[in-house]
C-alpha cells in the first residue's frame, strides 16, 4: 500500500503535536508538586562539554510552567557571554495549559543587550534575552540553546531550584571532560554523584526529580541547606591567553599575584606629593591615614571589567592620570602610594556580601572583590579603597567577619577580616520631650551610630537638607510631627561613627481617656513588628548583623499633671540577645531607658519559633505606657 507524502507528514504531525500536549498538560503534574508552587520545572538538562584548559561547550534545555502573575519573571530566556564566550542556536516554544503549541521562536527573536551597570565604565559582558509574554495561566515554555567557551575560568553551576515557590519534575546536570584533565566539585548532602570512565572521556552526572515548592521563611540564610546543588571549578585554565591553576588558595594566589606584580610607577608629582604629606608624620599608622585620605579625595570608584582587566589591576601611574579605577586599580594605586612611602601592603580578595570562601575549595566564583592590608607587628589596618567616605581601618559589614584571601609573593594565604561585635554597631540615643496638657511636644533628639550602624546611615550626610527632612518624616515614625533641624554630620572622620541631631514638635505624642493621659514610653525606636512563626521550618536562620540600641528619652511632664503610674522593669534574655527597659520618676520628669542588645550568628531551623517569641516580648515591651493624671 502507497503512502501519500502528505499524508504522512499530517500523521507525523499529528502524532508529534499529540505528544507534546501530552508532555506539557498542566493536568499530568503530580498535585504535590504544584501546592504551593508558582512554577514547575518539567524538565531541565544542562551539559557541559570540556574539550581542553580553554575550550568548552554548554548545552542547556529547560521546559517550565507558569502557574500563576506571580511567576511571570520566571518566564524569560537570559544567558549571558564576553568575548570569550558565545550563545547560539536558541529555540523556545510556547504551550498553553493542554500543553498545546502557542508560538515557536528561534534566536532572531532575543533581544542582544549589554548588561553594564550605572556603576561600571567599561565591561564586555551581554546577554541574549527572551521574554515570554501570555495573558492565559498556567502556561509552559520550552527553550534550549548551546555556548562555546574560548577561555574559562570556572564551571556553570547547578541549582535545580531557582527561586522559592518553585517545584521540580526532574532536573541534571552532566560534566564530561577529558581523562588528563582534573576539576573539583562541591554538593549538597546527600545529593548523589554518578561517576564513569567512557572513551577516555570522564563523565560526571547529577540529578533530582520531585522537588517540592519551597516557601519562604523569614531571615533565612539561603535554600542550600534543603535543595540539590552542585558547584564546580577546573584546577586548570586558560583565560584571554593566560593560563592558570587554582588546585588550591595559594595557587589562585600566585595567579592573581603574577597579574599584579608589573612594576608600578608613580608620577613625579605624585611622588612628589607623598614625600610632602607624610613628612611630618610620626608614625607609620599616621602615615596610612594621610595617604588613605589622599586617595580618596583623589580618586573615585569606576567598575572596569574586560577580559583579564576583570582580574589585573590597571597600571598605578594610569590611576594617576585619570583620577578613576574600579576596586582592583584603587587597591592597587594604594599599595603603590603606601609603597612610596616605605610601607608594605597586600592585595585582598574576598566575597562581598557573599559568606567566607571556602577554605577546602578555591574557585573565582567564591570573590567578587578587591580590598588591601596593611599588615603590622601589634595589627592589621584594613582599606577598603572603592570608599570616598569610609575612616581608615573600616571595612564595612559586608567585607567583616570573613575568611579571606591574601595576594603575596609566596601565593594566597587565608586569613580573616575583622568583627564587629554587637556593641560596635551601636546606635545610642538621647531625647529630651517637653509634654504640654493639650499633647503637644517639644523634641530634641541626639543619636550617635557605630560601626555597621553607622555605615547604615552614612547616607543621611550626603543628603541635601530638604531630602534629609523627607527622610525623617518617612521614617521617624512620631506622628503629626514639624521638623525645625536637622543635622547629621561625622566629627571624626578617622571613626566609623555619625551624629544626628533633631529638634521638632508633635501634637500627638499623648493620648486622653476621661481625666488620664497615657504616655507610650519608646518614642523613637520601637519594634513595630515581629517575624510571622513557621511551623516545621526547614532552613537555618541569621541576622544581617549583630547591633547594640541604647536609648534614653526624658519626658518634662506638663503643669497640672502628676505621674499616676509607670510601669515595671522589663529585662528580657536569651541567646537571640538581652532586653532591658526601665522608667524612673525624678521630680517632674521620666527618665526612661532601654537597651536592646541582638547577637548575629546561624541559628538552626529548630530554633526560629522562640527567637519569634523572644522578638514578640520586645514588641509588647516596647508599648509600655505611663499614666498622668490631673492634680486636684
Amino acid at each position: 500500500m502507497k503512502i501519500n507524502f502528505f499524508t504522512l507528514i499530517t500523521f507525523l504531525s499529528t502524532v508529534l503535536g499529540a505528544q507534546a500536549q501530552q508532555t506539557y498538560d498542566v493536568a499530568n503534574i503530580p498535585a504535590e508538586l504544584i501546592k504551593n508552587a508558582t512554577i514547575v520545572v518539567r524538565n531541565e538538562e544542562q551539559i557541559l562539554a570540556v574539550k581542553s584548559e580553554r575550550n568548552a561547550t554548554y548545552s542547556y534545555k529547560t521546559a517550565i510552567t507558569i502557574l500563576s502573575q506571580n511567576a511571570e519573571s520566571s518566564a524569560v530566556l537570559s544567558e549571558y557571554y564576553d568575548k570569550f564566550s558565545s550563545v547560539y542556536n536558541i529555540k523556545a516554544t510556547m504551550y498553553d495549559a493542554k500543553g498545546v503549541k502557542i508560538k515557536s521562536y528561534k534566536t532572531s527573536d532575543c533581544k542582544d543587550e549589554s548588561i553594564t551597570d550605572n556603576g561600571t565604565m567599561y565591561d564586555d559582558n551581554r546577554m541574549k534575552k527572551l521574554v515570554f509574554l501570555n495573558s492565559s495561566y498556567p502556561f509552559t515554555v520550552e527553550y534550549s540553546y548551546q555556548k562555546d567557551y574560548n577561555g574559562y575560568l570556572g564551571f556553570p553551576s547547578w541549582y535545580p531550584v531557582s527561586t522559592y515557590d518553585c517545584a521540580v519534575e526532574k532536573s541534571s546536570y552532566t560534566i564530561e571532560l577529558p581523562k588528563e584533565l582534573t576539576f573539583k566539585y562541591l554538593k549538597s548532602k546527600d545529593l548523589k554523584t554518578d561517576s564513569s570512565l567512557v572513551n577516555n572521556k570522564l563523565i560526571y552526572q547529577w540529578a533530582c526529580k520531585n522537588i517540592l515548592p519551597i516557601e519562604y521563611e523569614p531571615m533565612t540564610t539561603g535554600m542550600t541547606s534543603v535543595t540539590p546543588w552542585v558547584i564546580s571549578s577546573p584546577d586548570k585554565f586558560e583565560y584571554d591567553n593566560v593560563k592558570g591553576n587554582v588546585a588550591n588558595w595559594k595557587n589562585l594566589g600566585s595567579w592573581t599575584h603574577q597579574l599584579s606584580n608589573d612594576p608600578q610607577i608613580l608620577p613625579a608629582d605624585v611622588k612628589a606629593e607623598v614625600k610632602k604629606l607624610t613628612a611630618t608624620a610620626k608614625t607609620e599608622q599616621e602615615k596610612i591615614s594621610i595617604l588613605y585620605n589622599y586617595l580618596q579625595s583623589h580618586t573615585r570608584y569606576v567598575g572596569i571589567q574586560l577580559g583579564i582587566g576583570g582580574f589585573k589591576p590597571i597600571a598605578a601611574d594610569k590611576v594617576a592620570a585619570v583620577n578613576y579605577g574600579d576596586c582592583k586599580a584603587l587597591s592597587n594605586y594604594m599599595k603603590t602610594l603606601l609603597a612610596e612611602a616605605g610601607i608594605a601592603s597586600h592585595l585582598v580578595i574576598l566575597g562581598s556580601g557573599k559568606p567566607s570562601i571556602n577554605p577546602a575549595y578555591a574557585s573565582f566564583g567564591q570573590t567578587n572583590h578587591m580590598i588591601l592590608c596593611v599588615p603590622s607587628k601589634k595589627d592589621t589596618t584594613w582599606l577598603e579603597c572603592t570608599s570616598q567616605y569610609d575612616p581608615v581601618g573600616f571595612v564595612g559589614n559586608d567585607n567583616a567577619n570573613r575568611t579571606v584571601l591574601m595576594i603575596t609573593p609566596e601565593g594566597g594565604k587565608l586569613i580573616r577580616t575583622p568583627v564587629y561585635k554587637p556593641e560596635d554597631n551601636f546606635q545610642n540615643t538621647s531625647a529630651k520631650v517637653a509634654l504640654s496638657a493639650d499633647g503637644k511636644a517639644n523634641i530634641t533628639i541626639r543619636t550617635n551610630y557605630g560601626a555597621a550602624q553607622y555605615e547604615d546611615h552614612l547616607f543621611m550626610t550626603l543628603l541635601e537638607p530638604a531630602d534629609q527632612r523627607k527622610r525623617l518624616l518617612n521614617n521617624l515614625g512620631i506622628p503629626n510631627m514639624e521638623i525645625s533641624a536637622v543635622s547629621f554630620l561625622q566629627p571624626d572622620k578617622k571613626i566609623p561613627e555619625m551624629q544626628g541631631t533633631i529638634s521638632l514638635t508633635s501634637n500627638q505624642i499623648l493620648s486622653e481617656g476621661a481625666d488620664k493621659l497615657f504616655l507610650i514610653l519608646n518614642l523613637l525606636n520601637r519594634t513595630e513588628s515581629v517575624p510571622r512563626k513557621v511551623d516545621n521550618r526547614k532552613m537555618p536562620f541569621a541576622q544581617t548583623y549583630g547591633f547594640k540600641d541604647s536609648d534614653e528619652i526624658t519626658y518634662t511632664i506638663p503643669p497640672g499633671y502628676k505621674i499616676e503610674f509607670i510601669p515595671k522593669d522589663i529585662v528580657l534574655e536569651s541567646e537571640f540577645g538581652k532586653y532591658t527597659a526601665k522608667a524612673v520618676v525624678k521630680d517632674n520628669t521620666i527618665v526612661y531607658t532601654r537597651m536592646k542588645l541582638i547577637n548575629s550568628k546561624q541559628y538552626p531551623p529548630e530554633k526560629y519559633n522562640l527567637m519569634v517569641d523572644f522578638y514578640k516580648k520586645i514588641y509588647l515591651a516596647d508599648k509600655q505606657k505611663a499614666v498622668l493624671a490631673k492634680i486636684n
